[in-house]
Formats: structure tokens, sequence, C-alpha cells
């Protein structure tokens, strides 16, 4: 598999090997030991799965407080998705700042976001469902959001007009979210 480092600290693109002949194709879509060997190293705990049945739905952005954060990595099954990655470490030197990947049942990717980042998706195709595995249970009291199209974050979605859940409608600007990570930043001690 292929690890690559998006600008944003923890968050990477995994490329998984795929193997293709006229059948169809096989790959391992997660194995522990090469992702740690990789220095991805999580202990996932949940399998999530969900379908979106219309192109132009987005999801997100979503999050889980601490002590229950999640690590999530996204995978698409059928379909395709621009999926989002927004850092909301206060302190982090990338703070308010987002990256963007198309996951796809053909390009086969998966996006590793780790704690302390925002989650979110536009799905491009009709009927896609994604899976993710997560390392920390869901927990509703911790269950937490920013509002899509906060303008201080400036994502660039491919739908302006998307459809929304009533609940993602309305979460709050990033200014106004409860967030509670920080990045503390590490400052050399001169004796």
């Amino acid at each position: 598999m292929k690890v690559k480092d998006t600008p944003l600290d923890g968050v990477k693109i995994i490329t998984p090997r795929v193997f293709k002949d006229h059948r169809g194709f096989f790959m391992e879509s997660y194995n522990y030991e090469n992702m740690k060997a990789a220095g991805i190293d999580y202990q996932f705990v949940q399998d999530n799965h969900s379908l979106t049945v219309e192109k132009g739905t987005i999801r997100g952005l979503h999050y889980q407080l601490n002590p229950e954060a999640q690590t999530k990595l996204v995978r698409v099954i059928t379909g395709a998705v621009y999926d989002v990655a927004v850092d909301i470490r206060k302190g982090s030197p990338t703070y308010g700042k987002w990256t963007g990947v198309m996951l796809s049942d053909e390009n086969h990717r998966m996006l590793l976001i780790p704690k302390g980042f925002a989650h979110g998706f536009c799905t491009l195709t009709e009927n896609t469902h994604i899976q993710y595995k997560v390392d920390v249970y869901y927990s509703k009291p911790h269950d937490s959001g920013v509002l899509w199209n906060d303008p201080e974050l400036g994502i660039d979605w491919p739908a302006t007009d998307p459809v929304l859940s009533e609940k993602d409608a309305g979460q709050p600007l990033m200014r106004d979210a409860e967030i509670n990570f920080h990045q503390t930043v590490q400052r050399s001690v001169i004796t």
C-alpha cells in the first residue's frame, strides 16, 4: 500500500494494492500489521456503513469531543465522494485549514482522519456506500459538529445547493462550536 501525507499533520491518503483480472479485483482493505509498519497504529473497535442515495448530499462536518474523540479510516464501497478533514486543534499551525480528496470505488483510496479533525463528505454519485472504521465507540453526548459552509473555513465543496440533514444544516460556525482539542507547540529548551 502507499501512504501519502496531506497538508494537515496526521491526515493521510492510503492507496491499497489492488489485484485486477477478468473476474474483477481483490484487495486487502485493512491489515493491522501493514498499517502499523506504515506508522498507522490504531486499534479500531467499530465499523460504520452509510448509504447516501442522492448525488450532491453533504454529511458533516462531524467529530466527537474528548474524551470520546475518534480516529476514522474512511473508504468508499460504491460510488464516489469528495471527502474533507478540517483541523480543529486549537494551537495547531493549520487550525481552521482543510484538505479534500476524492474517494471512489474505482480509485480504492482511503482517508485517515485522526482525533482533532472534523470530517464531512459530499457525494459525487447516487447510491454511494461509505464504510469507515473508528477507534472509539459512538457517544451521543460527545457528538458535535461545525457548519458545512462556514465562510471562515471556505471549503470548496462540489455542490452549491446540497441535500442536508436538519442536524447538519443547523450546526454552529467553527468560532461558536464546542471544541476541546488542543495542540501544544514543542519549544526548545536552551541550557
